[in-house]
């Protein structure tokens, strides 16, 4: 497995300065001990896994500076689908840990599964090292499925939706998945997925900006399409892989995955 500790994670993380950055270097420091040995035990042991999971926890975290969420959580007070019936539960249990768990529901769930009563005493829930745990559970078992798979696609628009149930923060989110896949390179790590090939291309959508998305463009462009090399996966963008998949007989969803890059390419 590649060589993950703190050194990847401050390639990754953001400058930061006063309170912010004391307590980046603390949690920074307290997850680089377990940080390897833990993605390993939950098959984050790929390139691809590994960026996509230190992505999503940069944002999550505010590049390493919180491990609670900044709000009160006086939000989540009432709420009845995150299990939080008692007066004070909103604060009480609010978002904690590297991928925000939130609710006493969630809180005692989690806490029988790694073996901390986390309703009784649900700040440790923003302990570092324990959090880290708890973002990989979450991460293993997201649907029964886990994260991984999305990961295994490099698909940052369906990991984004499983962490964080919509599309909030995309764009830093792709902020962070670049930075740790450029670091991971460094250390010897090719980006590429447990499975695919090396040819293989990410799956891209409307929403999908970058390189990728350019080289898409300019493959439809090669079939016939007059379209904007502009790196933006919009709503014209769409339009035209619509009408390239129905004119392939390939499901006309707008979605660019392998079947509709090999008939652009072929």
């Amino acid at each position: 497995m590649l060589p993950i500790d703190g050194d990847l994670l401050r390639e990754v993380m953001p400058r930061t300065s006063g309170n912010k950055a004391t307590s980046q270097k603390r949690i920074v420091e307290a997850v680089s001990g377990s940080l390897q040995s833990t993605l390993s035990e939950y098959q984050i042991d790929t390139p691809l896994r590994i960026a996509h999971f230190i992505a999503q926890i940069a944002h999550e975290s505010d590049g390493f500076c919180t491990t609670q969420e900044y709000a009160s959580g006086a939000a989540y007070e009432g709420r009845s689908d995150l299990g939080n019936n008692q007066p004070g539960d909103g604060k009480r249990f609010k978002g904690r840990g590297l991928l925000q768990l939130t609710g006493r529901a969630n809180y005692r769930r989690v806490g029988g599964i790694i073996g901390i009563d986390l309703e009784k005493d649900p700040e440790r829930a923003a302990d570092p090292a324990t959090s880290l745990v708890i973002a990989c559970e979450y991460w293993k078992n997201w649907r029964n499925r886990g994260i991984n798979p999305l990961c295994d696609r490099d698909d940052l628009i369906a990991v984004t939706k499983a962490v964080n149930g919509g599309l909030r923060g995309l764009d830093d989110r792709r902020h962070y998945l670049g930075r740790a896949k450029t670091a991971i390179a460094r250390i010897g790590g090719i980006v590429v997925g447990a499975g695919q090939s090396p040819s293989a291309r990410p799956v891209l959508r409307r929403g999908s900006r970058g390189a990728p998305v350019a080289e898409l463009q300019a493959l439809l462009r090669k079939n016939g399409y007059p379209i904007a090399t502009d790196g933006d996966f919009g709503p014209a963008t769409e339009t035209v892989v619509k009408h390239f998949q129905t004119r392939k007989k390939l499901t006309a969803d707008g979605i660019v995955g392998q079947k509709t890059w090999d008939a652009l390419g072929s």
